[in-house]
């Protein structure tokens, strides 16, 4: 199940990035499930991790590798149906052997080699499995691999999830190409589940750093479907600088500012497509909190919404119970809350002001604007300049099931 239409663009070939996908039989015989990225030499990476505790063996090991070869990977291997997290050192071990396994077939140095796994946490990967599927996958690599590493990737997605940007500058032609997955375990934090974005242009490694952060911070950073942070989310942002232009240093450039405005777009249609393919999703929620006096506070009213399950139930129900979603914002911390400046909409309906129900509100009015597969709570504080937005779902009997069933 998934909600609306899949919109998928057709995807650009990104000059200096190759992808390769393959069976590796991790968890399911015959489905392909092991994908690896080739990117051109001297490649610049930015990336972002997940801020849980008890990251991944692979996490870890990315972040060692990306700083041992100052940002400069040379191959991504990404597995699904076994997150190889849970495992301690002979986690570690294992995803080291894989990245051995491939910069040995490359003639790389394996700190140029970074792991990534997505899957069951708890269970050791098998290893001989990658290791023997390694070869086919450098057979598979192509300049067109984009879907099908996006297809690779997945878990308990239905669909893939891909964007293309392409844009000229100054007279040059640039492209942005990414891929994500993800539908359960999603509340991601300085991170997402797994996104792998590249460009051709060229940008200085700090710079590229700094764009990476703050994309995220306003896409993947605001969704959430269950509100749990996965102990394996990484996103990372390639430029491979084949497109031939003097590197980016400067944000106030042209260049900066229109390469931002593509990978944001890019970040944005991945985040809101992985909301869309939450597990069980029937409702694409956008829960927009204007009138704070900072953004920390309306994202506090914003996600303690998107996060009840007594309102994502109700979502899933198509009941406009409007009681819940005032109790959800009298207890999300906002100090000296006047709540009888508060008003909340569904869509374009006023339910509630002045601390009750809205004099103009039928339940009639409720129930339409429920009805829709695409709604928009929205909270207006009237206490402050300030405002933000998260994106969510319902909870659904498919949500209940298809966790309780994630190991059989």
């Amino acid at each position: 199940m998934a909600v609306g239409e899949d919109s998928l663009v057709a995807l650009r070939a990104v000059p200096g990035v190759r992808l390769g996908t393959v069976s590796a039989g991790i968890k399911t015989p015959g489905r392909k499930d092991l994908v690896l990225v080739e990117v051109a030499a001297d490649t610049q990476c930015a990336a972002v991790f997940t801020r849980n505790a008890f990251c991944a063996a692979p996490v870890t090991l990315a972040r060692e590798k990306l700083q041992a070869s100052a940002h400069q990977p040379r191959y991504l291997l990404i597995n699904t149906g076994n997150a190889n997290a849970g495992t301690g050192t002979s986690g570690v071990a294992a995803a080291q052997a894989c990245t051995a396994a491939v910069a040995a077939i490359a003639g790389v140095d394996a700190d140029r080699v970074l792991p990534f796994s997505t899957g069951v946490i708890g269970e050791p990967l098998p290893v001989s499995r990658i290791e023997q599927a390694v070869p086919a996958a450098f057979d598979a690599l192509a300049d067109d691999g984009w879907l099908a590493a996006a297809e690779g990737i997945l878990t308990t997605d239905t669909r893939p999830k891909a964007h293309s940007v392409s844009f000229t500058c100054e007279g040059r032609d640039y492209v942005v190409t990414g891929i994500a997955k993800g539908a359960g375990m999603i509340r991601p934090n300085m991170a997402t589940m797994l996104a792998y974005i590249a460009t051709d242009a060229a940008v200085e490694q700090p710079l590229l750093q700094e764009m990476l952060a703050e994309l995220t911070d306003i896409s993947f950073n605001r969704i959430t479907i269950d509100g749990d942070t996965s102990t394996n989310d990484a996103c990372l942002l390639l430029a491979t600088g084949r497109a031939g232009n003097a590197a980016v240093s400067d944000r106030n450039s042209a260049l900066y500012r229109a390469l931002r405005d593509a990978v944001e777009e890019t970040c944005i249609v991945l985040a809101q497509g992985i909301v869309r393919d939450g597990e069980g999703a029937s409702k694409f929620v956008t829960v927009q909190v204007n009138g704070g006096r900072s953004e920390a506070e309306c994202l506090d009213v914003a996600f303690t919404i998107a996060h009840s399950p007594l309102v994502k139930t109700a979502l899933f129900a198509s009941d406009p119970n409007w009681g819940r979603l005032l109790a959800a914002i009298g207890r999300a911390g906002v100090p000296d809350l006047e709540v009888e400046r508060v008003s909340l909409y569904l869509n374009d309906v006023l339910i509630a002001e002045g601390g009750c129900r809205a004099q103009s509100y039928t339940e009639a009015q409720g129930v339409a604007a429920m009805a829709a597969e695409d709604i928009v709570i929205r909270v207006e504080l009237q206490r402050g300049e300030s405002g933000a937005a998260v994106w969510t779902t319902d909870f659904s009997y498919d949500y209940v099931r298809i966790n309780a069933e994630y190991r059989t």
